[in-house]
């Protein structure tokens, strides 16, 4: 299965072995070591003035040698390909990618329960997963983003306010270092 597909898979690459950065070692179709496993959270029905910030920033991190799990939801025509799934199918299949992750990344910036909630399953368990969780917004948003969201203080999260897409990827590429593999 591809990933970011619209199978339930998360690539099924097995859980691999943890790295030194708190991320589990993938392999690639080559049978060497790959990058981290990104689960990118975005709003897919909300405000989704972000999309051209987070599509360039996946395209960094893929250039790094990272894997992201959920690219999909940065298509222009997502609400229709995610309409094919019944939500039950998008809830099995996200959970299985939020537990395969190695980060996730949520951008904020549009109003997403969606969003809320995978940054909470993540945070929930990242005392026994070692996932981390780095948490985006548009600064020229912060009036409208929620206060819990900006205060938020769990010491597996980075809260990151970007001005654009360069000041984002700089910031990102702070927290995120390049697959050396």
């Amino acid at each position: 299965m591809e990933v970011g597909g619209q199978g339930t898979g998360a690539g099924n690459d097995g859980p691999g072995r943890r790295t030194a950065h708190g991320g589990r070692e993938t392999r690639d179709e080559d049978g060497g070591t790959g990058g981290l496993r990104i689960y990118l959270a975005c709003t897919v029905r909300g405000d989704r003035g972000a999309v051209v910030a987070l599509r360039d920033l996946v395209r960094d991190l893929e250039g790094c040698g990272h894997t992201i799990l959920t690219k999909h939801l940065l298509d222009d025509n997502i609400e229709t390909a995610e309409s094919a799934l019944s939500e039950r199918q998008v809830f099995d299949r996200d959970i299985e990618w939020l537990e395969a992750c190695d980060l996730l990344i949520a951008d904020a910036s549009g109003s997403s329960f969606g969003v809320g909630f995978e940054v909470g399953y993540v945070l929930g368990r990242s005392d026994r997963t070692n996932q981390r969780v780095l948490l985006l917004y548009r600064a020229d948003r912060a009036a409208a983003i929620s206060r819990l969201i900006v205060g938020l203080s769990h010491p597996r999260c980075e809260v990151i306010a970007y001005q654009d897409p360069a000041h984002l990827a700089q910031r990102v590429a702070q927290q995120v270092p390049p697959d050396r593999g």
